[in-house]
């Protein structure tokens, strides 16, 4: 087993400094919390401050830096993530709990994240356009939009962050980074890679601790210009809020009710797994994870048989040699026994798991079930809120119109696919479904990190997308430039 039992610092200004408060954060091993992983700073609006003036003095130079120059850091800090893989993979299986395959998953998308802005980096400038008159130039100027705060969640703590972060820095932009209290480690071995790779000092720092001290500093702090925030619907209409009354840049990416919408015409076979793939995979602790099958009456026994049986299959227990790892937090496991408690209270009838298993493995640690609910209605809570655990709620329709319908029934929009062999149904679902990211024959989690990702309504403030050119859209500015001569 993986263990680092040392105190952690902060990262600010191309030193490792501890937080002035002298208090300290441990973080259990979600499989078996009387395990300390490791222990962190327990930072405040002071140590955040310190952060923010840091990356305001860095910003000028980092901004003039090249271009390349600035792309060959990126591309070097990959390649130094790129050799730590495997402790990397270490340090999130004991942090957060993923299952190994899935952590190395998520650590090489970072890797693949870094060098995709690094050729980036040497692409941005902006754009000539033809004036109106004779000796003029005419042309657009991208620039850095300056500092850039970044609040990220514990699900994916390596790949959230660098996918806010490198787009940041390859557009000039210094950043403050303040990462879940649940899983922090991974994102200070960013930092580390980063130094390595010869980053300037102050153009990175990260900042552990409370998002009501050091999250709320960064984001009303007048150092910083604009604000990502990635976490729960709650939380970031909050931030979006106090972010906007300052003045700042602001883009959020919060929850999900995603639907897999299955018609008459769907394999039950393959469309159960392409449900359980996306519903419990990482143990549901995904905002794009499926959490409503909406099924064809004319499929829906056999889908529901189909499902159960994988559900079943599922092999649960510590990431390192299983499945399916535990949930993240007590609170967290807490939450999903309540919805799965609810469901039951509120009509819907459990099929499959609904517990906690059993074994001297799984006895200590935060593991549930892989649950599946079947006679949903779609206003109950159940198929309404999101519960970010390995749940899914399993609604009968009975016909297409009807599965639509159901899909758009929330008021969330962040990731939605259909399963069917109807080439006009699926053309359909992609023009009408109400999310941001929508899947034909495929699970509603999994991202490619070249393309904009981002949800509509209360998955998004549906400002500005992130990963790809989209990313990158979010930290310049432009200025346009009529040069006469």
């Amino acid at each position: 087993m993986w263990l680092m039992t040392d105190t952690r610092a902060n990262y600010v200004n191309g030193e490792w400094v501890s937080s002035e408060t002298g208090e300290t954060i441990d973080v259990e091993n979600p499989a078996n919390p009387s395990e300390v992983v490791a222990s962190y700073q327990q930072s405040n609006a002071a140590d955040a401050a310190d952060a923010v003036d840091a990356a305001v003095a860095a910003q000028d130079d980092w901004a003039t830096t090249p271009g390349p120059e600035r792309g060959r850091i990126l591309r070097e800090a990959g390649t130094i993530l790129q050799e730590r893989k495997e402790e990397l993979t270490d340090s999130l299986v004991a942090e957060e709990g993923k299952a190994r395959a899935e952590a190395a998953g998520e650590v090489q998308r970072a890797i693949d994240i870094f060098h995709y802005f690094a050729v980036k980096a040497s692409d941005l400038g902006g754009t000539t356009k033809s004036p109106s008159g004779r000796q003029k130039n005419l042309y657009i100027r991208q620039e850095p939009v300056g500092v850039a705060a970044l609040v990220t969640p514990w699900n994916y703590p390596i790949a959230i962050p660098v996918w806010k972060l490198a787009p940041a820095l390859a557009a000039g932009n210094t950043v403050v980074l303040k990462p879940a209290s649940q899983a922090p480690g991974v994102v200070l071995d960013v930092a580390e890679a980063l130094d390595e790779a010869g980053l300037p000092d102050g153009v990175f720092n990260v900042v552990t601790g409370p998002g009501s001290e050091v999250g709320s500093e960064f984001i009303e702090n007048e150092g910083t210009d604009a604000v990502s925030f990635t976490g729960s619907s709650h939380v970031g209409e909050m931030v979006y809020e106090q972010a906007t009354d300052s003045g700042k840049r602001v883009q959020t990416e919060l929850g999900g009710k995603n639907p897999t919408v299955v018609t008459d015409s769907a394999d039950p076979a393959e469309a159960a797994e392409i449900v359980a793939t996306g519903g419990f995979g990482t143990t549901g602790q995904s905002c794009t994870g499926c959490s409503r099958a909406i099924v064809d009456e004319e499929v829906y026994d056999d889908f529901v048989a189909e499902l159960v049986d994988r559900a079943e299959s599922i092999d649960v227990g510590p990431g390192n040699d299983h499945e399916m790892g535990p949930q993240a937090s007590e609170s967290e496991l807490e939450g999903t026994l309540d919805y799965i408690e609810i469901a039951q209270n509120e009509g819907a009838t459990l099929v499959a798991g609904g517990g906690q298993p059993e074994g001297e493995e799984v006895e200590d640690g935060y593991f549930v079930e892989p649950t599946v609910f079947t006679d949903v209605e779609s206003d109950m809570r159940i198929a309404q809120e999101e519960v970010f655990g390995p749940v899914v709620a399993v609604l009968k329709v009975s016909d297409f119109e009807e599965g639509l319908a159901v899909a758009n029934d929330v008021p969330y929009g962040l990731s939605a696919s259909v399963v069917t062999d109807d080439h006009t149904e699926a053309n359909r679902f992609i023009d009408e479904a109400e999310a941001g990211v929508v899947k034909v024959n495929e699970k509603t989690t999994g991202l490619e990190l070249h393309v904009p990702f981002g949800g509509f309504k209360r998955s998004s403030s549906e400002t500005w997308r992130e990963q790809g050119d989209a990313g990158l859209d979010f930290y310049t500015i432009e200025k346009t430039v009529y040069d006469n001569y």
